[in-house]
């Protein structure tokens, strides 16, 4: 685990906890390490609505209503998408090859000096830029 700073969960992160896929047992204990140090653990709105659409789309509406009381229930600190935000993530997906719901994981996560849980292996091309929790 890196130093006691803030997290911010990638959707990818959250789709294996909420599904307990590999990797969820890895995202479960930085939930609780978070915890524990209240620490501040980040969620972009954007990608909430990558979550709830993927949730939906796989699973149907209930398993999608259950993740969204997942989420409340976890209690993240969901970041909105501002103007300055959105120009910021389009930078990044000008300049890196990721998807553009994950560069604003990456915008936030600068933003807000918060370690990225994920993965995705997209962000391997920008892990340059920020410290990531590899799950």
């Amino acid at each position: 685990m890196k130093k006691d700073r803030s997290y911010i969960f990638d959707s990818f992160a959250l789709l294996k906890l909420f599904q307990k896929e590999q990797g969820y047992k890895k995202v479960f204990s930085l939930l609780a390490y978070v915890e524990k140090k209240k620490l501040v653990k980040y969620l972009n709105a954007i990608n909430l609505g990558e979550i709830i659409y993927i949730t939906k789309r796989v699973f149907g509406d209930q398993k999608k209503l259950e993740t969204l009381a997942n989420v409340e229930r976890l209690r993240f600190t969901i970041l909105p998408a501002t103007n300055d935000l959105i120009f910021e993530a389009a930078e990044y997906k000008a300049k890196y090859s990721i998807s553009y719901a994950d560069c604003f994981v990456v915008a936030s996560a600068l933003e807000h000096d918060a370690v990225v849980v994920t993965g995705d292996p997209e962000f391997k091309k920008v892990e340059h830029l920020l410290d990531i929790e590899w799950i």
